[in-house]
């Protein structure tokens, strides 16, 4: 039975549900399959965060603003979750175990304030390839089959609408992408900076990282320095 604010909250059944169903009942005639379903379609967030970190490795042997669009990876997931849970709240989208309870649903039925529009896994997946399209096209690829592997196995394990998840890679791929971009672009210079002033293993692969300009060499206190020091030499002899 449902109850209070799930009572009014919208049925997205009527949109695809057959499409929904023939997933599920899919699942229904693979059950030696649902266990590990039911746990890869969670654990397969930590493949994201791998391709994540390996996208910030190969960085530190590149330039700062490759490293800068590296650290902005997370940071546009964050930014394209966050906005997935707003238009979760606005569409309020009741989960397919309370609208199609006849349906076979493999994950355990959340909350009824948990709604289904957009799904939250499937947008961190699509963020990750949007945000990693501008940094390695390589990690992106691999990332973009995962989170295709992602959207269905939200849909098999019962807790979301296809076109739930569809519409997670519709908001997450534009808002990770831009949000990616601007950040490197803002953040660029400085960690630039960082990478010559203050040369670390997490900004830089020290073996590959830029030499200090020249301009910059000159500027420090001891080259003034050592400036004042020859210009006195020379008026001395004089």
């Amino acid at each position: 039975m449902i109850t209070g604010a799930a009572t009014l909250a919208f049925d997205g059944s009527h949109i695809d549900g057959p499409l929904f169903t023939a997933v599920t009942d899919l699942a229904r005639d693979t059950r030696w399959l649902n266990g590990f379903v039911a746990w890869w379609t969670n654990a397969q967030l930590g493949v994201f965060a791998v391709l994540m970190v390996m996208g910030w490795w190969r960085a530190r042997r590149r330039d700062g603003a490759a490293m800068a669009l590296a650290l902005a990876v997370p940071v546009s997931v964050g930014v394209a979750f966050a906005c997935a849970e707003v238009v979760k709240k606005i569409v309020a989208e009741q989960r397919p175990c309370r609208s199609m309870p006849h349906a076979f649903i493999v994950e355990t039925c959340p909350v009824p304030s948990d709604y289904a529009f957009p799904s939250g896994h499937t947008t961190a997946a699509a963020a990750s390839v949007a945000a990693l399209f501008l940094l390695d096209r390589r990690l992106s690829a691999i990332a973009a089959l995962f989170a295709v592997l992602e959207a269905f196995t939200r849909v098999y394990v019962g807790a979301h609408y296809p076109h739930d998840v569809v519409g997670s890679a519709l908001l997450a791929l534009p808002v990770a992408y831009a949000s990616s971009l601007l950040i490197g672009r803002l953040a660029a210079p400085t960690i630039t900076r960082l990478r010559v002033r203050r040369p670390n293993p997490f900004l830089a692969d020290t073996r590959y990282a830029p030499p200090a300009p020249r301009g910059a060499a000159d500027s420090t206190p001891n080259s003034r320095s050592q400036g004042q020091s020859h210009g006195q030499g020379r008026h001395a002899r004089r």
